[in-house]
């Protein structure tokens, strides 16, 4: 009998490896399928700002849309084997379409949103507008 070492890391990978349709990112390898790119959110006194990881995501793979007061950033990474004499070992990467819907603010200015995608990050600019101040309407009585 032989004295194996524990290595935990390798036990969390195979776990993942296995489970992989229970994280948020479903899609694997060449063939497709859904995946969630990360995106991060901000916001400064004039704009909101999201920020989503799309590498190797060519801009005209992405259409963002805005309906009801919800910014949707959907596209497609598609798979480009480089070498078709290379064989891939591993592959971590996620490829297929994917969809991300944010719900706007009331203060979102919804006429002026801007993007802009460079060294793999979308930038969505959202900017603020003025909060409009209560007004009080007096109402007679007859």
């Amino acid at each position: 009998m032989s004295i194996v070492r524990w290595e935990p890391m390798r036990e969390l990978d195979e776990f993942f490896r296995r489970f992989s349709g229970l994280t948020r990112r479903s899609g694997t390898g060449p063939d497709g399928g859904e995946w969630t790119p990360a995106a991060n959110i901000s916001e400064t006194a004039s704009e909101y700002l999201i920020k989503a990881e799309l590498p190797e995501v060519k801009k005209e793979d992405v259409s963002i849309t805005l309906q009801n007061g919800v910014i949707t950033i959907a596209g497609e990474r598609k798979f480009r084997k480089e070498d078709k004499d290379e064989n891939s070992l591993r592959v971590e990467s996620f490829y297929g379409t994917f969809s991300r819907s944010f719900a706007l603010p009331e203060n979102a200015d919804q006429e002026h949103i801007s993007a802009e995608s460079k060294d793999g990050v979308l930038r969505v600019r959202i900017p603020k507008v003025a909060a409009k101040s209560p007004t009080s309407v007096e109402i007679k009585v007859q």
